[in-house]
């Protein structure tokens, strides 16, 4: 027996010591995997309480197939829909956000619902058998908010979104993100990428020295790395001495004093991940959130937006044109990174890399995939068996 648990415990340390096999960030069953097992059970933010605050307003969110809404309704509560007409399945609400007034009407046949999902107007409706219009209201999905933050879950039953939350509120609780307002929309790009290779560099600590010049030249020498519970944190203190871009010394010589916020955060840039796909990350200046969201086995979409507190100083304003500068070209940096990646995971001769014993975030994340999905412990894709098996 002792000498299966130490076999057990050699296993279990050279797979932490392992990459994701490169399989995994390319193959469409595995991704149906992750779909029912990720993320349909998972929190999904959504939009911020400010980004909708009028009745009428909405913002949307596309996840695997899923259309999803949340709306401000008459009464001034947030609710959250299918974003589907129980007619015949047509889309109700269109783009990123919108409007759509005091009721949802569907462009197909005009039913008419009611911001708080109750159907109120069907044409035509005695062309109907036995039709009572309660049994066809919009389809609820499960809604929450948190530190101002909108969230939704496909699928109920897992940690509540305080519980979810829990390791990174008292923090944001600082930044009092909760009164926050849009610095511009909700926006998207597209990554021709797995949408875990997006979240791998943003837990990779080693490429910055190499491959972020900038930003390496801003917050690098104090890069640091921690887990708590199931959050990830980064942490980088502002410098100026080493080999600062104009635009990051322009940053750290205009960023105001910001008089809610405790000395040590005052030049601090922190970066939150949390399961599966959703980061923020935390500025004196601004607080932006960023989501990898799914398209396909090798792409995926950036889903971003900016909040920041009510602040006319000139300094305040000038420090957020400046950090939106910083991070576009580090953006940009990470796009090419994460395409040359996504490249190489097609290679037959690339199976898995070695992870440091300091990439604790890498480390981490690829255990909570093979947590979720035990199949992702094989280095080669399983044979059609298992792959039946798992998807039932």
């Amino acid at each position: 027996m002792q000498n299966a648990e130490q076999a057990r415990l050699r296993i279990a340390a050279d797979e932490a010591a392992q990459s994701l096999p490169s399989w995994t960030y390319r193959d469409a069953e595995f991704m149906e995997l992750e779909r029912r097992r990720v993320f349909m059970p998972a929190w999904h933010l959504v939009c911020h309480e400010s980004d909708i605050t009028n009745i009428g307003d909405y913002s949307t969110l596309k996840i695997f197939g899923e259309m999803a809404f949340v709306v401000r309704g008459k009464d001034g509560g947030i609710r959250a829909f299918h974003n589907v007409c129980r007619h015949r399945a047509a889309r109700l609400v269109d783009g990123d956000s919108g409007n759509c007034g005091r009721n949802i009407v569907c462009p197909y046949h005009a039913w008419t619902y009611q911001l708080d999902g109750r159907l109120s107007g069907v044409p035509y409706l005695d062309q109907y058998e036995n039709f009572d219009r309660a049994d066809h209201g919009l389809v609820p999905i499960e809604c929450d908010r948190f530190a101002g933050f909108i969230f939704i879950r496909f699928e109920s039953g897992g940690a509540s979104l305080g519980d979810y939350m829990a390791p990174i509120s008292s923090e944001l609780a600082i930044y009092r993100t909760a009164e926050m307002k849009p610095l511009r929309k909700v926006g998207v790009r597209l990554r021709e990428v797995n949408w875990k290779n997006g979240c791998d560099n943003y837990c990779d600590a080693l490429h910055i020295p190499v491959a972020h010049r900038g930003l390496n030249g801003l917050i690098g020498p104090t890069y640091r790395l921690e887990i708590d519970g199931e959050a990830f944190k980064i942490f980088g203190d502002l410098e100026t001495g080493r080999m600062p871009s104009r635009s990051n010394a322009a940053y750290c010589k205009y960023l105001p004093h910001v008089d809610h916020l405790p000395e040590d955060r005052q030049r601090l840039w922190t970066y939150y991940k949390l399961w599966p796909n959703l980061m923020f990350d935390v500025y004196p200046d601004q607080v932006d959130f960023m989501q990898f969201i799914p398209l396909t086995p090798t792409s995926c979409l950036l889903r971003e937006c900016s909040y920041a507190l009510d602040d006319n100083r000139r300094e305040m304003k000038l420090a957020r044109y400046l950090n939106t500068r910083i991070n576009r070209t580090v953006n940009l940096e990470d796009k090419d990174l994460i395409e040359r990646v996504q490249a190489g995971m097609g290679s037959s001769q690339f199976k898995s890399g070695p992870l440091g014993r300091n990439e604790i975030l890498l480390r981490r994340f690829a255990d909570q995939m093979r947590e979720a999905i035990p199949l992702a412990r094989r280095r080669e894709k399983p044979r059609r068996a298992d792959m039946d098996a798992a998807l039932g």
